[in-house]
């Protein structure tokens, strides 16, 4: 790959989905299981999320899109804990 060929994918972005789907997959387990590991994993996907974000913007839009679905499976976790789940399901 020569330096003229600009990178196209953006890691950190990957890695936030990947984190975020795997939170939201794991917050339902009850009994306090998965408000720590579903939330847990779903904070880290928060911040990555935030980092990717900058990250693709400071390169005209690189891998956006999988930051858009990291932030819409972090929203839904947050949303699936405030309404008990991970804790009482």
């Amino acid at each position: 790959m020569s330096s003229s060929v600009a990178r196209r994918s953006n890691p950190t972005a990957w890695a936030a989905f990947w984190v975020g789907l795997l939170g939201l997959i794991l917050m339902p387990i009850p009994l306090f299981i998965g408000f720590v590991l579903g939330g847990g994993l779903s904070l880290v996907a928060a911040v990555l999320v935030v980092i990717a974000l900058l990250k693709g913007l400071a390169r005209s839009g690189s891998g956006i899109a999988p930051v858009v679905f990291a932030g819409i499976f972090v929203l839904l976790t947050w949303g699936g804990i405030s309404v008990g789940g991970g804790i009482v399901w």
